[in-house]
């Protein structure tokens, strides 16, 4: 899962994890912290009758929670908790509802909405291969070749649109390859020049304040850049032999300088447990694998992330250029400045149009993609021109979060996709952005790209059999000491509910907090479960394209 976080020095243990729902029976009394929806004004008037109702349910919900959150484990971590009706905006339920929480991946709710809303649903990146120099008649290229990126996050072998799970189709640089191929059918033979991967469309800043150190070797903490080459990731696939003894063999893809392995892992026995360690130190190409693997256990891919997106994306190309034949006389470069004007402006030689923005936002928020989502941020912030600080690029979203009706400070931002341990946002910042959704054009598209319980995303194997199964549509949450879950509850009589469910301070494993989040889910739909007042939350299914 991407959102998920390995301290710096990575032991990796392939086994099978079993989660078990887990609620105390020693109950809390955190009712003094809990704000009924009696005592809070409502944003639409309800009769008594049906103020009664909700009262009833908020008292009950209250005391699940109590028992839910008594386990000592989720007992010592912080949490904000509010529910309101969908279709009235009243508010069912509150517990520290304006508390700042760390948001983890819930952060991904807030640029997804952006970009839906500042770019649309139909937007679509261009990559492009260009030139200022001259193509003579006997194919040669007389002058540098540029990739250029703008952001497009799936210059990768990925399958769309996306269907409950991940599909990939091809080598993982193919769109890359696509490229170079149209270059070679455009009669070049020849490069007298560099190769050089440009991704000066966004300002150069690989890594938000509040990314760590461990973040970098990973695919979830990818450096950020214009350029995203199969999520700017190598895959390091580790083959055991077939006897005790033998050695494991290790290939990178795609092939690339970037990274030298020193391959210190051995076959152990079949069925004997695998057990590795890969270190590697900050910006470093070396990467050290030591530990074990079975025989006759099958390959384990690592997703390692590259430091030099750029750099990376030129020395691919480089290598695809000249496996087609293509002579190059200069070398693989990067660019991460905008060149000045000239007289001379390139000329696009191949060009490469994404899939629509929609499809993209889907698969962001079912697997909580961070790479994908920062560039969601920065083109967005793009169309205005260009930032000169990160503080400035973190200022852009304000004027979306207004208008989203979010009170002022209740988003501090410093990164797009949650994975930064300095974004703070509170419970109703969240409500107040998926009550705004609710009425855009782009809403069909956002509800269709949260995680579902029980079917996929990053719920597919959460509440399967409860029934939140196919009820939660929520975006989920995971950095250390924090889990959330933000979203709509549909309830069986035909209530829609948007709840946001943060935790924070969270310790033992973890999961005893994403156990409490599970628990939490089902008891709001079982204790809300009241007739809508109104017609329950509509989704149109005619405002996203169907491809």
């Amino acid at each position: 899962m991407r959102e998920k976080h390995r301290p710096r020095r990575i032991i990796l243990a392939i086994a099978a994890t079993i989660f078990s729902l887990t609620i105390a029976t020693r109950a809390v009394n955190a009712q003094s912290n809990a704000t009924p929806p009696a005592s809070r004004k409502n944003t639409a008037p309800a009769t008594k009758s049906r103020q009664r109702q909700n009262n009833a349910a908020a008292n009950r919900f209250s005391a699940r929670v109590d028992v839910t959150l008594s386990n000592p484990a989720a007992n010592k971590g912080e949490w904000g908790l509010l529910i309101a009706d969908a279709a009235t905006g009243e508010t069912l339920y509150a517990l520290n509802d304006d508390k700042y929480f760390v948001p983890a991946s819930n952060m991904k709710l807030f640029t997804s909405a952006l970009a839906l809303s500042k770019l649309g649903i139909d937007y679509k990146f261009h990559t492009t291969l260009e030139t200022s120099g001259t193509i003579s008649d006997d194919g040669t290229l007389n002058g540098d070749l540029f990739f250029v990126g703008r952001g497009d996050p799936n210059l990768s072998n990925r399958k769309f649109p996306f269907n409950l799970k991940e599909e990939f189709d091809g080598p993982p640089e193919k769109v890359l390859a696509e490229l170079a191929d149209a270059l070679v059918a455009k009669g070049v033979k020849q490069i007298k020049g560099d190769v050089l991967g440009d991704d000066s469309y966004f300002p150069r800043e690989p890594y938000p304040e509040g990314w760590e150190i461990g973040d970098m070797v990973w695919e979830y903490g990818a450096a950020i850049s214009a350029i995203v080459l199969d999520d700017n990731t190598v895959t390091l696939t580790l083959t055991p032999g077939l006897l005790t003894g033998d050695a494991v063999q290790t290939a990178l893809a795609p092939p690339t300088p970037d990274f030298y392995v020193e391959n210190d892992v051995v076959t152990s026995a079949a069925g004997v447990k695998a057990d590795l360690t890969l270190t590697r130190e900050p910006g470093a190409q070396l990467v050290v694998v030591r530990g074990t693997l079975p025989a006759n256990g099958g390959p384990h891919k690592l997703i390692l992330a590259v430091n030099e997106p750029a750099l990376h994306a030129a020395a691919v190309l480089t290598r695809l250029l000249a496996d087609r034949g293509v002579k190059i006389t200069g070398n693989p470069r990067a660019v991460h400045i905008p060149e000045a004007q000239t007289d001379t402006p390139r000329a696009i030689l191949a060009e490469h149009i994404s899939i629509p923005l929609g499809d993209s936002v889907r698969l962001i928020n079912k697997i909580s993609q961070n790479l994908h989502t920062e560039m969601l941020l920065r083109t967005s912030a793009r169309q205005t021109g260009i930032w000169t600080k990160p503080e400035d690029l973190m200022k852009f979203p304000t004027d979306f979060y207004a208008a989203a009706g979010i009170a002022p400070d209740d988003v501090i931002q410093s990164d797009g996709s949650g994975l930064s341990r300095h974004d703070l946002v509170t419970p109703r910042a969240i409500v107040s952005l998926l009550k705004y959704a609710q009425a855009q054009p782009w809403f069909a598209a956002y509800f269709a790209s949260l995680p579902v319980a029980g079917v996929d995303g990053t719920l597919e194997d959460r509440m399967r059999s409860t029934i939140a199964a196919g009820r939660i549509h929520a975006k989920t949450g995971s950095v250390e000491h924090v889990r959330t879950r933000s979203g709509f509850a549909e309830t069986p009589s035909g209530r829609t509910l948007i709840f946001s469910f943060l935790s924070n301070n969270q310790g033992g494993k973890n999961h005893e907090a994403t156990d409490a989040l599970d628990a939490l889910c089902v008891a709001m739909i079982e204790e809300f479960d009241v007739k809508p007042q109104r017609s329950p939350l509509h989704v149109p299914t005619n405002s996203h394209p169907s491809h």
